[in-house]
């Protein structure tokens, strides 16, 4: 079984337990249930896509509204900015990290 550098199982995908989320059952956005969820990695493009799934830095989300959909996670700055502001927040906790190596990590301070 492959695991990430804390120790925590990857999927066959390359996915560590989210730490953002616990019910992944629902929308973490909306909380909905009925819908079609997709995995959303909070930090995504080329350079942070593999560490954000590594880390478990992502949420399920409803496909057409809160990822797709014009308000959502993948068009929607606001949305996107809570969501990275959270999983700093949450990796700093879980992980030990300072700002600083945070920054390094990901590039950039959301908080």
């Amino acid at each position: 079984m492959r695991c990430n550098e804390h120790g925590q199982p990857l999927d066959s995908n390359g996915y560590a337990p989210s730490i953002l989320q616990d019910d992944l059952e629902n929308c973490f956005l909306c909380g909905r249930c009925d819908r079609k969820l997709d995995r959303h990695e909070v930090f995504f493009g080329t350079a942070y896509r593999k560490k954000s799934k590594a880390d478990g830095l992502w949420v399920k989300l409803c496909h057409e509204d809160c990822h797709e959909g014009k308000n959502g996670a993948q068009y929607n700055r606001a949305v996107r900015n809570r969501l990275s502001a959270y999983a700093q927040q949450r990796a700093m906790e879980v992980y030990g990290w300072s700002t600083a190596e945070f920054i390094e990590r990901y590039g950039k301070n959301w908080l």
